[in-house]
């Protein structure tokens, strides 16, 4: 276990991300879901990440009742606000946004305190709990001056208030999340995708931001959304077809880590976890035997051989 920033927050330094469990491109049953958290509390995972956008709240309500026979001094919960749920009368189903549910919803973006405040009062109720560890401000790319405004001022009274322990930002992109670093008091922020062997663009300038102002990171999307747990033609990198460039770079990666008796997807998650600005490391699973793979993978000792031969094949900078 490690703390976020420094607000005694602790997180394990994997974490479960909860998109799956909310029918994330395909459906899940409660069981399912269930089993794959029972899974993760079993491998010592204890940080359990999710969102009111995975599944218009289906997430939610399914981590909530899973969790619910566990002792809640022993887990940390994240939630996120900035996309507020509205009751809608129109039929259908929410797969152009990525998941398998029913459109009961429909999502708004807001970034308002109030609507930071009654984000966070809906999920609580979702989860069946009067308190979530951790709220991140949720994909402000195109809200900068909302959530600098009103939705970031809003968190940092919840948690003078508090009513959450740790405040950060969640996002795909790196750029923002350096000004978040660099210009407010959060105690962590969630980076997906940026931070992995593929795209390095995180450790540019958000991860020395976060060593030097005592921000944790936690990194989600260390597969870029499938490309390095198997390279393949067909392939996902960032929920599109893996360009052919990178497709060649993972496979080649993958051959270093057939040769070294590792695969690839270990290798992806002793990546993200080794930097000192890292605190956790987020792997989305829908079912029990992910949680399980996911696990020994991350328990798995890359030997520094392994390494030293991404260099000198020009697979991975001196620096990285």
């Amino acid at each position: 276990m490690t703390t976020l920033g420094g607000s005694g927050v602790a997180v394990s330094r994997l974490a479960f991300g909860g998109a799956a469990i909310g029918n994330l491109f395909t459906e899940v049953s409660d069981e399912q879901a269930h089993e794959a958290v029972t899974a993760a509390w079993e491998r010592g995972i204890r940080y359990f990440d999710t969102a009111p956008h995975y599944g218009l709240g289906l997430s939610e309500r399914r981590l909530g009742e899973a969790l619910a026979r566990y002792p809640r001094a022993e887990y940390t919960v994240s939630t996120k606000v900035g996309r507020r749920l509205e009751p809608t009368e129109v039929a259908g189903d929410d797969l152009a946004n990525g998941f398998a549910v029913p459109a009961a919803h429909h999502r708004v973006w807001d970034f308002s305190a109030d609507g930071v405040r009654r984000t966070l009062e809906a999920s609580l109720e979702r989860l069946g709990l009067d308190r979530v560890d951790v709220v991140y401000l949720h994909d402000p790319d195109d809200h900068a001056e909302d959530v600098f405004r009103e939705g970031y001022p809003a968190l940092e009274k919840l948690r003078s208030e508090g009513v959450v322990g740790a405040i950060g930002a969640g996002m795909n992109q790196a750029e923002m999340l350096t000004r978040f670093v660099r210009e407010t008091d959060v105690d962590v922020v969630l980076c997906a995708g940026r931070y992995t062997l593929l795209d390095r663009s995180a450790l540019d300038e958000l991860l020395p931001a976060a060593v030097e102002w005592g921000v944790s990171v936690v990194v989600g999307g260390a597969f870029n959304s499938g490309l390095l747990a198997d390279p393949r033609p067909g392939a996902t990198y960032n929920y599109a077809h893996a360009p052919t460039e990178l497709l060649d770079r993972a496979l080649r990666m993958k051959e270093v880590a057939d040769r070294h008796g590792i695969g690839l997807r270990a290798a992806a998650l002793a990546y993200c976890a080794a930097h000192p600005a890292v605190a956790s490391v987020l792997v989305g699973a829908r079912s029990a035997a992910e949680v399980h793979d996911c696990a020994d993978q991350f328990a798995t000792q890359v030997p520094d051989a392994f390494w030293q031969e991404l260099r000198e094949t020009g697979l991975l900078e001196e620096q990285a």
